[in-house]
Order: structure tokens, then C-alpha cells, then sequence
């Protein structure tokens, strides 16, 4: 995922897309209809051509839709770039509000699948035997696509969290890699009195890595049920996030620079910020964002909060859908297959993606790939075994987008005043249940 991308995470929530009421319109001409379609009816659409748009943002898909062209002559492909993340979503919205103008593909993050698959604005694709790729993805992008006995789009790429930490930094100041977010705690404590310039980490407020933050620690303040929607921050592993956050913030062991700020890039260049914890894809962003910082940089697997019970947790990624409103789906589907599935997979990976695919996760060039950026680190192994820990169990909300965009109005008072970020986080709940009920959510206790 881009640095564009990521920083779009925090920008304003859309209230149309979850609107309960919103149905996609548009023909089929040479589509298969809600019904889905066989492999040997995707194949035909393929053979016999047509042409496509597909929106997204993902840099690696422009040479995706060369080889595919290549691949299938007959087949034109328009990529759009509509935006990126919430200005994709709101155009996306505005077209299928419309009627007229929505693409045959759409790129959507994993935490704002809900609001679209819920009213069904994109395809459930399990009428294209889509069920029989389960055991194509790793399980925490394979069930980030599912909803309501549905499936409805195919992995894209995944966002298994790690620790990336300057090593130059940690050895001059004696700082072991912490194991346990106990250790991390105290390594930060270390840090930042042996410096008082230093931090162990960043942190502004952002809803995103909150919620994976207690995806990893075992929380799960997310229930949802078709339109039944349970909000509560009190379960023991949002606790576990919550109790740690608050010492790091009581005792100004956080830096306050904001993510993908130009101030950010240059605190992990000087020594003001040594770590992060962050999805898969941040390599890319390192390289070339920060390349003074070849060398210096390494990986490691993301503190634990229970070292006896390995856990992990997705942040970011995304998947491509078939709008509900495409007129071509069988096409649209071929295209999805061999974007995410097929040949177009490894096309990606060569030019800096990193797979939701359970084959190239597992796979020895995969696995051995050394980067220089990380001192000949074989990094890959790190993210592997992230992602083969991450929980499968986890829920987002249909109106995540919005939910994210208010964090720093509730729960991110604690940063920048005396409010606890307990008493934040109980804002921030309590502000998402009443969007919740506004929207036309049931919400349970």
C-alpha cells in the first residue's frame, strides 16, 4: 500500500455509503446476472472479449493490465485511477447513486468492505464458485472479503503487522528487540531517558491501528449481524491496548509527529522515532521514502501480549470487487481472477506488492528473499509468519470509514488533553452506536 494510501485512512468519513436503502442500478448486457457464472462461462467472456473499466489506485495493477491484455487480446481494459481510498469510495458512491458511470472493478480496503457489501452495492461473488479459492488466501485478508454467508471480492494483497526498528539506534542505546509489549513498554521507558530526544514510537491518534492493536491483543468490539451491530470497548484485549496506550502516554513516551507527515520520514531518518508497528507493505515506503535509512532498518515479529499464544493482526490491504451494477461480471470476474488468483499474482509481487496468497507466502523464493534494505534480512519470513497468525474471527464495522474518521474528535482527546484514553474510547463508542442507530443499525448491548 502506498504512502498516498495510508494517509487517506484518516480522511473523512462518507455517511451515504452505508445508507441501508441505497440500491445499485444498471443492466447486464453480456454479464451472467446475479446468478454468477461457471468457469467455462468466465472462460467464454474471456475469449470472446469486451471492455472493462476498473478503478483502483494500486500501482502494480497498471502492468497486471498489460500482461492480461496480452494474455486475452480480446479484452480491453480501462484502469482508472477515481482516487485514492475515501475519494475512490465517494465517487464510487456518487456513480452508483447515479445509476450510470460505475466501473466493472473497484479496489476497496478490507475495513470498508462492509459498507457496500451489506446493501449488496457490490456482487456476492460465490455464484463464480469463488468458495473454491478458501484455501488460496491466508486468513485474515480471506475473511476480511466475507459477509453475511457471502463473499464479495478476491484478495488483493494483505497487511500482516510487524516491528520495524532501527538496529544502529537500539545498539547505541543498549535496547534489546522487545518480545512482549511488557518489554516494549520498558524499552521505551529505557529509550527515551537515556534520550530524552527519542521515542520508542509515534502516535497521534489513529483509529486503524487501534483497532489492530486489539485485533492483535484478543479484543473483538466489533459484533456484526447483518444489520445487528455490537460496539463495546470493555472486553479484556481492547482493555490489554488501552491500559498499555495510557502508560505511554502518561509518561510522554510517544512521540507527537503525525503519520506520513514529512516530519515522520525525518524522525525515523534522525533517531527521533526507533520503531513502528505497521502492516507488510511498509518496505516499499521505507525504500523510497527513507533510503538514508539503508542498513540501519530491520524487522522483527510484533511484541506479544502473550508470548505463549502467538498472535498477529492485519493492518491494511485491500481487495478488488465486481460493483453489483457492472453489466459485464463474467469479464470483470476473469479479470479478478487473474489479477488476485492467476498469473497476474506474481507479476505483482515482482514489482513490490505483498501477497494474500497462501502458495507465495509459503514459497522458498518468497521466503528467501533477502532485502538489502534491511542488511540482507530475509524479511519475508517475519511477514509470513504474521500473517499465518493472524485471527480469522475478527468483524469490522459497515460504517468503519465513518467510525475511523471521528477517532480523533473522541477517543484522540487523550493525546492532547486530560482525558483518558479509556474515557476516549467509551466517546468513541458511544458516538459510532449513535451513527449506528442514525443510519438505520440495530444496535445490540
Amino acid at each position: 500500500m502506498t504512502k498516498t494510501a495510508r494517509r487517506a485512512l484518516r480522511g473523512v468519513g462518507l455517511a451515504t455509503v452505508v445508507a441501508l436503502g441505497l440500491t445499485a442500478c444498471g443492466s447486464d448486457d453480456g454479464g451472467s446476472g446475479d446468478a454468477g457464472a461457471s468457469a467455462d462461462e468466465v472462460a467464454q467472456a474471456l475469449e470472446e472479449g469486451g471492455e472493462i473499466t476498473v478503478w483502483a489506485w494500486e500501482p502494480t495493477l497498471g502492468q497486471v493490465v498489460e500482461d492480461f491484455q496480452a494474455e486475452y487480446p480480446n479484452v480491453k481494459v480501462n484502469l482508472v485511477n477515481a482516487g485514492t481510498a475515501n475519494d475512490q469510495y465517494t465517487a464510487l458512491q456518487n456513480a452508483m447513486q447515479a445509476g450510470s458511470g460505475v466501473p466493472d472493478v473497484a479496489q476497496i480496503e478490507y475495513y470498508a468492505m462492509g459498507q457496500f457489501s451489506l446493501n449488496e452495492s457490490i456482487t456476492d461473488l460465490s455464484g463464480f464458485g469463488a468458495e473454491e479459492l478458501a484455501d488460496t488466501y491466508s486468513p485474515g485478508p480471506w475473511s476480511a472479503v466475507q459477509a453475511n454467508d457471502g463473499i464479495y471480492g478476491l484478495p488483493m494483497d494483505s497487511g500482516p503487522m510487524a516491528l520495524y526498528y532501527n538496529k544502529d539506534l537500539f545498539d547505541e542505546y543498549g535496547i534489546e528487540v522487545p518480545t512482549t509489549w511488557d518489554e516494549y513498554l520498558q524499552a521505551a521507558r529505557d529509550l527515551h531517558e537515556a534520550n530524552p530526544n527519542a521515542y520508542m514510537t509515534n502516535d497521534t491518534g489513529d483509529g486503524g491501528f487501534a483497532t489492530s492493536m486489539i485485533w492483535q491483543a484478543g479484543g473483538r468490539p466489533y459484533q456484526v449481524d447483518g444489520t445487528e451491530v455490537g460496539i463495546d470497548f470493555s472486553d479484556e484485549g481492547s482493555t490489554r491496548y488501552i491500559d498499555l496506550w495510557q502508560q505511554m502516554l502518561d509518561e510522554d513516551l510517544l512521540a507527537p509527529i503525525t503519520s506520513w507527515s514529512d516530519e515522520w520520514f525525518q524522525g525515523m531518518g534522525d533517531g527521533t522515532i526507533a520503531s513502528l508497528a505497521t502492516g507488510a507493505w511498509m518496505p516499499a515506503n521505507l525504500e523510497s521514502s527513507l533510503p538514508d535509512g539503508a542498513g540501519s532498518w530491520r524487522v522483527a515479529p510484533l511484541p506479544q501480549w502473550d508470548e505463549n499464544a502467538p498472535a498477529s493482526a492485519e493492518n491494511g490491504g485491500s481487495a478488488l470487487t465486481v460493483p453489483d451494477a457492472s453489466g459485464k461480471k463474467a469479464l470483470a470476474y476473469g479479470f479478478l481472477q487473474y489479477a488476485n488468483a492467476g498469473d497476474g499474482v506474481a507479476t505483482r509481487l515482482e514489482n513490490g506488492a505483498f501477497p494474500a496468497t497462501t502458495a507465495d507466502l509459503n514459497s522458498d523464493e518468497f521466503l528467501s528473499t533477502e532485502f538489502d534494505y534491511f542488511g540482507g534480512q530475509r524479511a519475508n519470513e517475519v511477514f509470513a509468519e504474521s500473517a499465518a497468525n493472524v485471527a480469522d474471527d475478527w468483524s469490522y464495522l459497515p460504517f468503519q470509514v465513518y467510525a475511523n474518521s471521528i477517532f480523533n474528535d473522541t477517543a484522540g482527546k487523550a493525546y492532547v488533553s486530560n482525558t483518558s484514553l479509556a474515557d476516549g474510547m467509551a466517546q468513541w463508542q458511544d458516538a459510532s452506536r449513535r451513527y449506528g442507530e442514525e443510519q438505520g443499525f440495530t444496535i445490540t448491548d
